[in-house]
């Protein structure tokens, strides 16, 4: 599980892992079954030049911005031990990029030590039991604050927002073509079993695709966790439109 380069299905988008050395970040896209190679950064500099720190981190951050609008928020940075590289880039983001920190677009940040910008590496690092337990808690974090923006939308009188609970429903939303008086997707959430146990796969792996081509923030969420409780307790499927 979670090894690199292996020729089977790589399951669904779990979180982003950051490998950050001295003079190089490599950010992979970590799925239920594999990691993938996203891009990898070298810093034009060295470290001991606050601009070019700061150009270095600007990068990441920029670098990471895809995966994020594609609703992953779960963001795990690794560094070798008695480095403070992954605080250097927290310590970043919540002096330049507070939009990742706060509200609805926050990102779940976490670390562990290792080093992570080889496939080898990559490989070993995602084996370790300490790795699982960050993943399990770091996209627990994530997913309970996409469950308090469903809370707020199902409690909310605004017409501008729309709770869809069923797959029905959010195929006929996302599918068509949207006017401009109309809501917009914006999230399609749904727990790792309803996925598992649907019996119309094709037709779930069909919408899920169209939505992400719609640039609509899809996540899948553990059944057993919290936030998968409560969503399996609203049928398994949600999808939130926003009127733009």
């Amino acid at each position: 599980m979670l090894k690199p380069k292996k020729r089977y299905k790589r399951g669904y988008a779990v979180a982003i892992l950051a490998g950050i050395e001295e003079d190089t970040a490599a950010l992979w896209k970590v799925f239920s079954n594999v990691a993938k190679p996203e891009t990898t950064l070298h810093i034009n500099g060295t470290r001991n030049n606050p601009r070019d720190l700061y150009h270095f981190h600007e990068a990441i951050i920029n670098a990471l911005r895809p995966t994020l609008k594609e609703g992953v928020r779960s963001i795990i940075l690794a560094s070798p031990a008695r480095t403070n590289y992954h605080q250097e880039l927290i310590n970043h983001v919540h002096e330049h990029h507070k939009w990742l920190t706060r509200g609805p677009n926050k990102a779940a940040f976490s670390n562990i030590t290792g080093s992570a910008t080889t496939p080898s590496q990559v490989a070993a690092l995602t084996r370790t039991p300490a790795f699982h337990q960050i993943i399990s808690e770091t996209t627990e974090e994530e997913t309970e604050n996409l469950i308090e923006i469903l809370e707020k939308r199902i409690n909310t009188t605004d017409n501008n927002n729309l709770v869809l609970f069923s797959l029905e429903e959010a195929e006929k939303l996302i599918l068509k073509r949207q006017k401009p008086s109309e809501p917009k997707p914006e999230y399609l959430m749904l727990t790792n079993k309803y996925l598992a146990e649907n019996r119309q796969k094709t037709r779930l792996q069909r919408l899920m695709q169209i939505a992400a081509n719609k640039k609509v923030k899809t996540r899948i969420i553990n059944a057993e966790s919290p936030a998968g409780k409560r969503l399996t307790q609203l049928g398994g499927l949600i999808c939130l439109a926003q009127l733009e």
